[in-house]
């Protein structure tokens, strides 16, 4: 089964990226300050790449393909590590690296891209994903769907 993606994961990381700077240049007015907005935007950093190279070394670790543009590759369903606490762990932690880009900029409408990334990543990425490794591993997979949370 060969997965219907259209844009890599990073890709859709920028996009969302620039659309939050784009809303920051666009939309001054909507920026708040606070003296907590720096230090959390970077523990939130921080935190996603610890997460992200967790996720990665563990697809290392299992000798299965990173490549989000063809789950039909993986040669093992990752069910422990970090895929026990949630099934897309990778992009979990892009998603709290765009959070963190909103908040490093402070501005609040600038948020408001954090809803539209995950619906879209889930629309464009995720979904395919799932079918294919659903195609590929059958009941396994099902099973493991039920126990753990797509994000969280």
């Amino acid at each position: 089964m060969t997965v219907n993606t259209r844009l890599p994961p990073p890709v859709i990381l920028l996009f969302a990226v620039a659309a939050v700077w784009g809303i920051d240049w666009l939309a001054p007015a909507t920026r708040f300050e606070a003296p907590w907005l720096a230090p959390m935007a970077v523990t939130l950093a921080a935190a996603a790449a610890g997460v992200m190279l967790a996720a990665a070394l563990w697809f290392a670790r299992q000798k299965t393909t990173l490549n989000p543009m063809h789950p039909e590759r993986a040669r093992h369903l990752l069910t422990t590590g970090p895929y026990a606490i949630s099934r897309n762990p990778i992009y979990l932690a892009d998603t709290a690296l765009l959070l963190a880009w909103a908040l490093w900029l402070g501005n609040a409408a600038g948020l408001l891209m954090v809803p539209v990334f995950i619906r879209t990543l889930t629309r464009l990425q995720i979904e395919p994903e799932e079918q294919a490794l659903a195609h590929k591993f059958g009941e396994a997979y099902r099973d493991y769907c039920r126990r753990v949370r797509r994000w969280l």
